[in-house]
């Protein structure tokens, strides 16, 4: 009877991990909602490790670029977001979030054609409250409305 479970929740697992990476905190989440056992939690987690279906560094490094490229923050909103799901604080401390300024720069070309109608202090402020609300602080903030400005006027 323990395999039948087993093999159901195992299976239930490949499919939750065939939509996109995931870290071991959300298999384990996923696996208790469905209310698995501890043991047959473990179990799984350890095949799914076995099989290298699950590693949690690889999962981080997936996160990152898979955030920069779609919708890019600044390193340490991505790095509580990982730890929100699970990520150990010694992959974070070394983990590689990407250049900042060419991240905040990537986010205000999308923005700067909307504001050329506006005038120089109404885009300083829209661009930086825009950047804040995505972590940046304010040297970086600074910098890439200062490097980007000149495409809007």
């Amino acid at each position: 009877m323990g395999e039948l479970y087993f093999d159901k929740f195992f299976n239930s697992s490949l499919k939750f991990l065939s939509y996109r990476p995931r870290s071991e905190k959300e298999v384990r989440d996923s696996l208790t909602k469905k209310k698995a056992s501890t043991e047959i939690i473990e179990q799984i987690i350890d095949r799914l490790k076995e099989h290298k279906f699950l590693n949690d560094l690889e999962f981080a490094q997936w996160f990152v670029r898979s955030r920069n490229l779609v919708k890019p923050k600044a390193g340490r909103v991505i790095k509580m977001e990982l730890k929100q799901k699970g990520i150990a604080s010694e992959f974070l401390e070394n983990l590689e979030t990407g250049d900042e300024l060419a991240n905040a720069k990537k986010l205000l070309d999308k923005k700067l054609a909307r504001y050329k109608n506006l005038d120089r202090d109404e885009i300083y402020k829209k661009l930086g409250s825009f950047l804040a609300r995505r972590g940046f602080d304010w040297d970086t903030i600074k910098k890439a409305i200062d490097e980007s400005f000149g495409k809007v006027v």
